[in-house]
C-alpha cells in the first residue's frame, strides 16, 4: 500500500512539473542569414496601341514583396509579390517609377526608374461624309485613334467639335457654298493625323426649275441613251423667255424608245399647290407634233403608285419659246394632297432616237 502511494505521489509531481514548463521561441538568430533587399530592377512592357497601359515587373534580391509607386497622380502604391507584375494606365508624359523592395526582416531598399509614355500618331484615317441639301453627316475611323475633332469650315477661328470613336456628327450649314471639312484623329497625346475633304453644299432642288441659281444642282439623270445638259445658254432669248440659262434635252441617235431623264426632288412636287405643270419649250420645227412626257413618281406615302401620274403633250411651235401645260386635274387617281419626289421626262416614246434636241425652262406647278 505504501508503495502504491509513493508511485502516485511521484506521478503527480511529474505532471505538475510538466504543466509549469514554458516553451521559448525567442531565438531569431536565423535572420542573420537572410539576404537583404538589393539589386532592384523594373521591367516596363509598354503597349504601342495608345491605350497607355504599362506592365511593370519588379525584380531584385532578398525581397519578400515590392511596393510600386507609379509616379503619377495615384496616391497609394500597389504591392506585388516576387515574380508578379502590375498593369497601370498612363497618360502621355514622363514619369519616375519608384520600387521599394521589402525584406522578410522588415528592412527595405528602393530604386527609381524613368518611364516615358509617348502615343503614336493615328494611322489609316478614313472619313465618310454624306449630305442632303445643307446637312452633312460625318464619321471617321483610324487605327490608334482615341477620338476625333471635326472642323466644318464655315466659321472663322472655329473650335473643333469632339467626335467619339464610332460616333456620327450631323451638321447643318446656313447657306450653300464649298467648304473644307477637316477631321483630326487624336492619339490621346500630342500626335495627331488629319484629313481635309471638300464638300459642296447646294440649295434644295425643286419647282420652279429655271436653271438660273448657281447654288442649285439641277440634276437630270438619264437612261436608255438620252442626254441632258443643265444651265446651258438660252439659244433664242426673247418672247416669253428672256432668261440666260435653260435645260437641253438630247435623244441621241439610237437611244431607246423608252429613254428619258429622272430628277429626284429635294422639295416634293406638291399637288396642294396646284395640279397643272407648265413647261416652256424651244424646238426645231421638225419636232412639232412630237410629244413630251411628264411623269411624276415616288409619291410620299406610296399613293398614287408610279405610272399613274403620266401625261403627254405635243410640241406646237418651231423655233419659238412656247408653253406646254400638263393638266393632271382630270386624273381621279391622284389625291389632291399628293406629293411626288421624282420628275421623269421622256420624248417621242414611240420612236428610237435620231439625235433630236430641244430646250426646256421654267417648269412649275399651278392651278
Amino acid at each position: 500500500m505504501k508503495t502504491i502511494q509513493k508511485i502516485f505521489i511521484g506521478l503527480a509531481a511529474v505532471l505538475l512539473l510538466t504543466r509549469c514548463t514554458t516553451e521559448s521561441y525567442e531565438d531569431l538568430s536565423f535572420l542573420k542569414s537572410v539576404t537583404q533587399p538589393g539589386n532592384i530592377t523594373a521591367f516596363f512592357d509598354i503597349t504601342n496601341d495608345n491605350s497607355g497601359n504599362v506592365t511593370i515587373t519588379p525584380g531584385g534580391e532578398g525581397a519578400g514583396s515590392y511596393d510600386i509607386y507609379f509616379g503619377d497622380a495615384t496616391a497609394e502604391p500597389t504591392n506585388v509579390k516576387p515574380g508578379g507584375n502590375i498593369t497601370h494606365k498612363y497618360a502621355e508624359g514622363d514619369y519616375t517609377v519608384k520600387v521599394v523592395a521589402k525584406g522578410v526582416d522588415g528592412k527595405s531598399a528602393e530604386a527609381t526608374f524613368p518611364l516615358k509614355m509617348t502615343y503614336r500618331a493615328p494611322e489609316n484615317l478614313e472619313v465618310s461624309i454624306s449630305k442632303k441639301i445643307h446637312t452633312i453627316n460625318v464619321s471617321a475611323k483610324a487605327s490608334y485613334a482615341a477620338s476625333f475633332l471635326v472642323f466644318f469650315g464655315d466659321k472663322v477661328n472655329e473650335q473643333g467639335t469632339p467626335m467619339a470613336v464610332g460616333e456620327t456628327l450631323t451638321y447643318e450649314y446656313a447657306k450653300a457654298g464649298t467648304y473644307s471639312v477637316k477631321v483630326v484623329a487624336l492619339s490621346g497625346g500630342a500626335a495627331t493625323t488629319e484629313k481635309i475633304t471638300g464638300v459642296v453644299i447646294t440649295d434644295p432642288f425643286g419647282f420652279p426649275i429655271d436653271f438660273e441659281n448657281p447654288s442649285v444642282n439641277y440634276f437630270f439623270g438619264t437612261f436608255g441613251g438620252a442626254s441632258f445638259q443643265s444651265a446651258v445658254a438660252n439659244p433664242a432669248p426673247g418672247g416669253i423667255n428672256t432668261s440666260a440659262k435653260v435645260g437641253k434635252y438630247i435623244k441621241n441617235s439610237g437611244a431607246q424608245v423608252w429613254s428619258g431623264t429622272y430628277s429626284p426632288m429635294d422639295i416634293p412636287i406638291d399637288f396642294s399647290l396646284g395640279n397643272k405643270i407648265k413647261m416652256m419649250v424651244y424646238a426645231d420645227p421638225a419636232l412639232v407634233g412630237k410629244k413630251i412626257n411628264v411623269e411624276l413618281e415616288y409619291a410620299v406615302g406610296g399613293t398614287p403608285a408610279n405610272g399613274v401620274a403620266v401625261l403627254k403633250e405635243p410640241i406646237t411651235v418651231g423655233n419659238t419659246w412656247h408653253e406646254l401645260t400638263f393638266d393632271f386635274s382630270a386624273n381621279t387617281g391622284i389625291p389632291a394632297t399628293s406629293k411626288f419626289t421624282q420628275l421623269v421626262l421622256r420624248f417621242d416614246n414611240v420612236q428610237v432616237g435620231a439625235g433630236e434636241v430641244f430646250y426646256i425652262d421654267n417648269i412649275r406647278i399651278t392651278f
